[in-house]
């Protein structure tokens, strides 16, 4: 479901727009999804980030566009952008967020409201702002990526697992406001993933995680079901535990 038929008979690509997609999760899904036909527009702090094959010199489908996770100034602009170039939005896959370790004896104020900022405000602001454009696609969907962390505690890391959590709230939200015009929302929770973020764990090996090209192509296979085939949450594991 990567293309939507036109009148004449041929195909129009389906529009998504991809956040973090300069490193990790968010790199593997925007070159998953350009390979499988969809239009990008990729919403990151630093265009010179991007890699090669993902700037829009080399691939005419892809359109770069300052987006801060840390600014919800930013996704206004951003989706007033991609509706002039592309005329719509039919996908949001929202990747972006950071890490937090602080233990919940020490963790302050501060870094609790900068973690909350970037994990739970930052998609709840712009999926507000693309909802409307979503119900206008008919099979508009929304793939939001929290964590193993947002679904049963095993640390005390209360800053990233209080923010994921709420991820995990706002997807069924979502779900429940776009539901009747088509819109689909899936929640997705991987664990340890081999991507920079994970660079510090000892507990597991980089050789046992989840490669980000598995977790961008189970991404793909959620936003591409049907409307009649919805997936609220994905719990994705590279080990064995209680939860899945």
């Amino acid at each position: 479901m990567s293309a939507y038929p036109n009148d004449d008979g041929n195909t129009t690509p389906r529009v998504g727009l991809v956040t973090g997609g300069t490193r990790g999760i968010g790199l593997a899904a925007a070159r998953c999804l350009l390979q499988n036909g969809w239009t990008l527009s990729l919403g990151v702090r630093d265009a010179s980030r991007v890699p090669e094959d993902l700037r829009p010199g080399t691939k005419p489908a892809v359109q770069v566009e300052h987006y801060d996770a840390d600014d919800p100034g930013t996704a206004a602009t951003w989706r007033a952008a991609v509706l002039e170039r592309f005329g719509r939005i039919d996908a949001l896959v929202h990747c972006a967020g950071m890490s937090g370790d602080e233990p919940f004896a020490n963790v302050t104020t501060e870094q609790l409201e900068h973690t909350w900022r970037i994990n739970t405000l930052a998609p709840t602001v712009l999926a507000q702002a693309v909802l409307p454009d979503l119900r206008r696609s008919g099979s508009g969907r929304i793939l939001l990526v929290a964590s193993m962390s947002g679904k049963r505690v095993r640390n005390d890391h209360i800053a990233y697992t209080e923010s994921k959590f709420a991820v995990v709230g706002l997807a069924h939200t979502l779900r429940q406001q776009g539901w009747e015009d088509g819109v689909r929302v899936c929640v997705l929770c991987p664990s340890f993933v081999d991507t920079d973020m994970t660079a510090s764990v000892t507990k597991v090996s980089t050789a046992e995680m989840t490669r980000p090209e598995t977790i961008a192509e189970l991404i793909r296979t959620m936003i591409e079901l049907p409307n009649t085939a919805s997936v609220a949450e994905l719990l994705v594991n590279c080990r064995l535990e209680d939860m899945v």
